[in-house]
């Protein structure tokens, strides 16, 4: 419990490690071709960004569902030769994990600069939900045997019970949650990469077919083929690479309810792992949510954004509707949230892609229509129009918030270098 919990021992690494270069392909459907090329494409990119050589990186660490490439793979395309290396069985949760895993074994003396990275054909391929690969052929274990039996398959279908209590105990409604669609499809608009650009009312997300109750389609990701890559290695390395570091001050890594199999068992089922994450992630930052500029959010759906923006502190237990509904997660708002468009809109990578973007919003350098352009010179107006500019005024400190279910979670606070 958090009482329990010692972080002075991780208090001395803030800010001594930092996210040195970040890269990607296009979000896109039907990539035409392996998870090998995107994974190659993502890693050169990211290698590109920090300005690095192949000997340069001698660490990698991957994750899939079995619908990857393994990173030995791709370092042996590129040239790499690791020290470390780690492929791991995981969706949502597992970008900072792996950066706690990329910090630890540098920490460890074991390598000196990590690529993290994540590539899948989640349209053209291996779909959510199992279409594509064993799907319904699998072998029942741990909590498939309850989930299968009561046709809990999908994501859609297994958290709906979460989000449905929620609204049960705390008067959530579908207008407000949609607000999330809303919001992000707004901050897609202005991202030329998003794959999902077009703006959307609620009543355009109310008005989509219903999922599974009470998921409507537009309050679900969209799927697609891509891959991503970040790299991490000391501040101090960081700091002679291309761009301005983002300094890792805090990670949470796969954070646990007290069960995982069957997380309804031990209630509130409305509760997420970040309830208990938010007492390792804020003590090591050295910070509190209040303090936190730019959130991303794993938004597999509309309701996870929520679920999480409550359980980490940003609001109350119960006032999440209001919360991602009254404006503050907008562009020009208090507190933005997922200025890509996230996992709603520009893509779904399983978390990465929102890293990525706070990068980006730390470094000042969207693109350039934004504040900070080619020249470096600060603009004075913000365009938040549609078509217009992203880029948050001046951001210092940002929040990642992982998920791979109300039973599981992750999180890391960044700084500016």
């Amino acid at each position: 419990m958090a009482d329990d919990i010692d972080v002075t021992t991780s208090k001395h690494l803030r800010g001594k490690y930092a996210i040195a270069g970040v890269g990607e392909t296009e979000f896109m459907r039907g990539s035409g071709c392996t998870t090998r090329t995107l994974g190659t494409r993502a890693v050169r990119a990211a290698m590109e960004d920090a300005g690095l050589e192949p000997g340069d990186v001698d660490g990698l660490l991957s994750y899939s569902n079995n619908d990857s490439t393994p990173s030995t793979v791709i370092a042996g395309d590129l040239g790499i030769r690791p020290n470390f290396y780690m492929d791991v069985y995981g969706g949502g949760s597992s970008t900072e994990a792996l950066i706690g895993i990329a910090i630890g074994v540098i920490e460890a003396g074991m390598c000196k600069t990590v690529a993290i990275f994540r590539a899948m054909n989640g349209y053209s391929q291996i779909r959510i939900g199992g279409t594509g690969g064993a799907g319904g052929r699998a072998p029942l274990s741990s909590g498939g045997l309850f989930g299968r039996a009561y046709g809990l398959m999908s994501a859609g279908q297994m958290f709906s019970q979460s989000f449905m209590r929620h609204m049960y105990d705390y008067g959530t409604t579908p207008e407000q949650i949609a607000m999330v669609k809303v919001i992000h499809s707004e901050h897609a608009s202005n991202n030329p990469k998003a794959y999902y650009k077009k703006r959307v009312t609620v009543d355009d997300v109310l008005n989509s077919r219903m999922i599974v109750k009470p998921l409507h389609l537009l309050d679900c990701c969209v799927e697609t083929d891509n891959g991503n890559c970040i790299i991490v290695t000391s501040a101090e390395r960081a700091r002679d690479c291309r761009h301005r570091p983002a300094l890792i001050q805090s990670v949470v890594g796969r954070c646990s309810k007290p069960r995982t199999d069957m997380h309804y068992q031990h209630g509130p089922i409305s509760t997420t792992a970040g309830y208990y994450g938010k007492d390792i992630l804020w003590p090591n930052a050295g910070v509190g949510p209040e303090d936190i500029d730019v959130t991303g959010s794993y938004d597999a759906f509309t309701f996870t954004t929520m679920l999480q923006l409550e359980d980490y502190g940003f609001c109350k237990k119960g006032e999440g509707g209001d919360y991602v509904s009254n404006g503050t997660m907008r562009l020009g708002g208090k507190r933005p949230n997922n200025t890509s468009g996230g996992h709603l809109c520009e893509g779904y990578t399983h978390g990465l892609n929102m890293v990525i973007e706070n990068v980006r919003q730390l470094r000042g350098e969207i693109d350039d229509s934004c504040p900070i352009g080619r020249g470096g010179q600060r603009q004075h107006t913000y365009d938040y129009s549609e078509g217009g500019c992203r880029q948050i005024k001046a951001p210092e400190l940002t929040a990642n918030l992982g998920w791979a279910g109300p039973q599981t979670g992750s999180a890391m606070v960044m700084a500016k270098g």
